[in-house]
C-alpha cells in the first residue's frame, strides 16, 4: 500500500488491519514526512531489538529516525496479537496504538505525561 508519503510493507503471512496509517501519520507528522512502516515477524523483530536496543527478545514496535523528515515503523503483529488482550484492546485497536506511539517517537517524544497527552489526542481523534 503506497501513497505519496507512506509505504506499507507486509513481511508476514498474516493480513494486516484495515486502519487509517496515512491519516493518522498525517496528523502526528505532517503531510511531507516519509514513512516507512514494515510488519516484520518476530525473528526479525528480535534480531532488530538486539542489534538497536541490547535485548535479546522480539518487542512489539521499533522506531527509526531517517532525518528530520524521513522514518521507519517497524512492528511485529504476532506479539501485538498477544499483548493486545492485556492492554484490553482488540488487535486492530492494539496495532493503531502502536502506531501512534511510534509516531511520537519519531516526533523526538520520550515516554512521559507529554507523549501521554499527545497519544491521547490522536487515539481521540482516529477511535482509538
Amino acid at each position: 500500500m503506497i501513497n505519496e508519503s507512506l509505504t506499507i510493507t507486509n513481511k508476514t503471512k498474516g493480513k494486516l488491519p484495515s486502519l487509517p496509517f496515512a491519516q493518522m501519520k498525517d496528523a502526528v507528522m505532517g503531510k511531507n514526512y516519509e514513512l516507512s512502516l514494515v510488519f516484520i515477524g518476530e525473528r526479525c523483530s528480535r534480531k532488530f531489538n538486539n542489534t538497536y536496543r541490547q535485548k535479546d527478545k522480539p518487542t512489539n514496535i521499533l522506531s527509526f529516525t531517517l532525518d528530520k523528515k524521513s522514518g521507519e515503523i517497524f512492528i511485529t503483529p504476532a506479539k501485538a496479537r498477544r499483548e493486545a488482550k492485556s492492554f484490553d484492546r482488540t488487535y486492530d485497536n492494539f496495532i493503531a496504538f502502536l502506531f501512534i506511539h511510534g509516531l511520537m517517537h519519531l516526533k523526538g517524544m520520550d515516554h512521559g505525561s507529554t507523549m501521554e497527552k499527545a497519544e491521547e489526542k490522536i487515539r481521540v481523534q482516529f477511535g482509538v
